[in-house]
């Protein structure tokens, strides 16, 4: 991963005093769907969301990564199936904006309650629908591959939106040595992305 990069993160995590990972790794169906390589780049510490929608594909890939994430000391979180979170071992569970809205099933609250929750957020209104999670994830804070034509929030409107969150943000969205700088005010506790560049 690119020192810069890095060290960036960790000083926004530091500015916000968070308990949580300072850099997380997003998989993606079409961009990056085996995220080996890249989740073994990080610096230890750092998290892997998995998030496919085919669930057979995410099942594998959880199985086959968990332990790797444990030996390398990754944390990993599984998009929307805390089941399957449960059942690999994965320390909590990545949810979309419209499943934080609804929340977890009663057995997965019961489940997350000593386990690291996040959620996506687009704006006040994801905010808000992440108030009992341990982060919000919000994008996209930069013009980004995964949405070309999609308005960026900016820097400065992501701390404005910072400001009103109940719980640490995590920037996600067009996160890059050039970019992350612009955000060292802002608020944000760490950064994500689909494979930082590698």
């Amino acid at each position: 991963m690119n020192p810069t990069l890095a060290k960036a993160a960790a000083n926004l995590k530091r500015r916000a005093r968070s308990p949580l990972p300072a850099i997380w790794l997003m998989s993606d169906a079409k961009r990056l769907p085996d995220p080996e390589t890249a989740m073994r780049a990080l610096p230890r510490g750092s998290a892997l969301i998995l998030r496919h929608t085919d669930a057979g594909h995410l099942g594998r890939l959880a199985r086959r990564l968990a332990p790797i994430c444990l030996q390398r000391g990754v944390v990993l979180l599984i998009a929307g199936d805390w089941r399957l979170a449960a059942s690999v071992g994965a320390a909590g569970v990545h949810l979309s904006e419209q499943a934080a809205h609804r929340g977890l099933a009663p057995g997965g609250r019961l489940w997350a309650r000593r386990r690291i929750v996040t959620a996506a957020a687009h704006g006040a209104r994801g905010l808000r629908a992440g108030k009992s999670t341990s982060a919000v994830l919000l994008a996209p804070v930069f013009a980004t591959k995964s949405h070309p034509g999609r308005p960026a929030l900016g820097a400065a409107r992501t701390a404005a939106l910072v400001r009103i969150a109940r719980g640490h943000v995590i920037a996600l969205g067009g996160i890059s040595a050039a970019t992350v700088n612009a955000l060292r005010d802002s608020g944000c506790a760490g950064i994500a992305g689909i494979g930082f560049g590698l």
